[in-house]
């Protein structure tokens, strides 16, 4: 039990080490969007490891970091970058301002998927096997396929509803959540080498 303790402990203080490298130089409205990526990060692995079953699933815990996900989304996110403000280590890229409102849309969405995440944490995660996946026999609501007709995905509506999203089982969520990071980071984001 010590020696777990110890090569945690370990672990988080060289992933300490080095997010204060890659941020090393940054300052201002760049440092800051870095501690909010970071943060973002941190939050998406957390709720990663309980989706695999790395860790117990834990409703309190999906919260706060659905909330984490939230409060640096949507307009928390794009105020953090003013045009222009890719000096110094900035892994922006300059598309996010040619591109402002596909940037803008996509933070919203992350917005809206981590307030349904948050308010869906009670439902749980669906057994695997029982269809209540995002591809299984019940859809992503337990209601038919994820493509059909009357389901989430043949009214587009419905996607922009957070009390219809919060229905859904949590590992839905979640995908959809990582799902809208991934996107913005390939479409915005410098590629680390």
């Amino acid at each position: 039990m010590k020696l777990s303790v110890i090569l945690v402990s370990g672990a988080l203080v060289v992933s300490g080490v080095a997010a204060a490298l890659a941020h090393g130089g940054a300052t201002g409205i760049v440092k800051e969007r870095m501690d909010a990526m970071s943060a973002l990060g941190k939050a998406i692995k957390s709720l990663s490891a309980m989706m695999r079953g790395e860790t117990a699933y834990d409703a309190a815990a999906v919260r706060k970091n659905a909330e984490v996900l939230q409060s640096h989304s949507g307009e928390a996110l794009t105020k953090l970058f003013p045009e222009g403000s890719i000096k110094g280590p900035s892994e922006a890229k300059p598309e996010i301002w040619s591109n402002w409102q596909e940037f803008a849309d996509i933070s919203g969405q992350l917005e809206l998927f981590a307030t349904a995440l948050g308010e869906a944490a009670d439902n749980g995660l669906s057994e695997p096997g029982a269809g209540g996946g995002m591809m299984g026999q019940s859809g992503m609501m337990g209601q038919g396929s994820m493509m059909g007709e009357g389901t989430m995905m043949g009214d587009p509506s419905h996607m922009q509803n957070p009390e219809l999203l919060a229905q859904m089982p949590v590992q839905g969520l979640f995908a959809m959540t990582a799902q809208t990071c991934s996107s913005c980071h390939t479409k915005f984001r410098i590629e680390k080498k």
